[in-house]
């Protein structure tokens, strides 16, 4: 259908939507954002996936045999059953992949687009999960990690820059925060999977490394039927198809001239400069952009979800659940998550991106202080005592708390902020950088956390609270509010802000002809 489908009853001059800009919803924006944001789905699938598999009695057959023994050795410490180096090597080889990949990804996202981004790491998923799904040693479980490595980092450096760049501006936060809601639904199906193929001897652990090659391969073919973002095609010169893009995402109805001029003057921007775009970030008037392409992701890892979502099978073992009940645990946490980021993308435009982090701040700290001393007093600090029941589940209900807070601010929020808050000139550099971080940080955790979980036992989780302290207060005083700012004018944000301000630099006021001004000239 011309013009990009139908559209939604969506008023087009609502409080807070730039003049100029429409704010629509298309079948087109509404179908690229879901084909786009289901890489999430995958990079869930496989981080929930190694969670249920490290425990599964039939994958442990295969490839991990003293980890079983340890299972079944009731003088075992419980808190080092799963301290492997091997074991912590098969989970952490795909983000060591990512790290290296992201880094590819900036430069090559700018030549070629986000779509076709996006369409190089499905590649890479469906590869990597053909790899893993028939392997016979552990050499090529780890090959086809660093596969899905490849994978993450191509669509994790694309997806949400692609998500805030073809949403409307007022609700971008939404629309970007699908991504990890995706992220979540596919930890959920993952879990889903290891609870049944827990049941089947032998050859259980292919049926859960095997699944994922089907929303690899949907991915791949539905990737191909979506508009590049217009902001990566002005980038590359393509005015024209920038302007059909546009008209696509907007509606056949919509006034695109405002917005498209707003994307090339970014891109002209851009332009002006003889340096690449890393090294362009480094300079002082990008210092706010730089500080935060570290600190959110770093923030982010240090919250304790990361490991709590790798590791929540082995977490509820280790207190007590049985093989098949840990898994269940984990399933029901993954539906609280999938609640709380519903809730989080109805928010996030109405209350802003500040709000959420505060109040998901406090809510993280307040159980990882109870979950340090249930484990504390119950467990120990040798972990030779079984816990009572009665805290087993408190464990699994702060658990579930912890990952409701989590979904209603950091989970979502680390993608939708680095995602808006870059010029276009750096926008590829400083996602690639933001990412490359989170996933350099969650390669240290997983090859850290189950050895960190046997040295300092319950001290693990109040390490994590200390830093939910910190980076509650960097929010407070640091991150202005973005919501409703279109993504090419968010310089007017840090301008003033109380301490940015100081770096960045001024922003000119807009002529007052510059609504009335007619189609662009190509």
């Amino acid at each position: 259908m011309p013009g990009g489908g139908g559209v939604l009853a969506v008023d087009a001059a609502v409080a807070g939507t730039p003049s100029g800009y429409s704010s629509e919803i298309t079948f087109t924006v509404v179908m690229s954002c879901v084909m786009a944001a289901s890489g999430g789905l995958i990079f869930g699938y496989d981080i929930s996936i190694t969670g249920g598999l490290t425990q599964m009695q039939s994958f442990l057959e295969a490839f991990f045999p003293e980890i079983l023994e340890k299972m079944n050795n009731a003088q075992q410490d419980a808190y080092c059953i799963f301290d492997s180096q091997v074991l912590t090597t098969f989970v952490s080889s795909l983000y060591l992949a990512g790290v290296f990949a992201c880094l590819v990804a900036g430069h090559v996202t700018r030549r070629v687009g986000r779509r076709n981004s996006m369409l190089i790491g499905a590649s890479f998923f469906f590869v990597g999960a053909i790899l893993n799904c028939a392997a016979v040693n552990i050499y090529m479980l780890v090959i086809g990690r660093i596969l899905l490595g490849f994978a993450v980092g191509f669509t994790n450096q694309s997806a949400p820059v692609y998500l805030a760049e073809i949403a409307p501006a007022r609700w971008r936060g939404a629309f970007t925060s699908i991504f990890h809601l995706f992220l979540n639904v596919g930890m959920l199906v993952a879990d889903l999977i290891n609870f049944r193929a827990n049941t089947i001897a032998r050859w259980g652990w292919r049926l859960s490394l095997g699944v994922g090659i089907i929303p690899a391969a949907i991915i791949l073919v539905g990737a191909v039927f979506i508009p590049d973002s217009p902001n990566s095609l002005v980038l590359r010169g393509k005015v024209d198809e920038a302007r059909h893009s546009l008209r696509r995402i907007r509606g056949r109805s919509a006034d695109v001239n405002a917005e498209l001029k707003d994307i090339m003057h970014a891109a002209e921007e851009d332009s002006r400069y003889k340096t690449g775009a890393f090294r362009r970030i480094l300079q002082r008037e990008y210092r706010p952009h730089l500080v935060m392409a570290i600190a959110i992701p770093l923030f982010f890892e240090l919250t304790g979800m990361i490991v709590v979502t790798l590791f929540a099978p082995l977490l509820f073992f280790t207190i007590g659940f049985t093989s098949q009940k840990a898994i269940l645990g984990s399933i029901i946490t993954d539906v609280v998550s999938l609640a709380a980021i519903m809730v989080a993308a109805l928010s996030v435009d109405r209350y802003g991106r500040r709000y959420l982090f505060i109040l998901g701040g406090g809510v993280l700290l307040v159980c990882l202080v109870a979950m340090t001393w249930i484990f504390g007093a119950e467990l120990g600090t040798n972990g030779g005592k079984a816990m009572p029941r009665p805290y087993a589940v408190a464990v699994v209900a702060l658990v579930c708390v912890f990952v409701a807070g989590f979904g209603l601010s950091w989970g979502p929020l680390k993608w939708i902020i680095p995602s808006e808050i870059f010029p276009l000139e750096v926008r590829s550099a400083g996602q690639s950088m933001s990412e490359s971080i989170s996933l350099t940080l969650t390669f240290v955790q997983t090859q850290s956390f189950l050895a960190m979980l046997c040295s300092f036992k319950f001290g693990s989780f109040a390490y994590n609270a200390a830093w939910v302290v910190v980076m509650t207060a960097f929010i407070i005083f640091f991150l202005p509010e973005t919501k409703g700012v279109p993504i090419e004018a968010m310089g007017a944000v840090w301008a003033r802000h109380w301490y940015w301000k100081r770096f960045v630099k001024p922003v000119p006021a807009p002529g007052p002809d510059k609504q009335a001004d007619g189609p662009l000239e190509t």
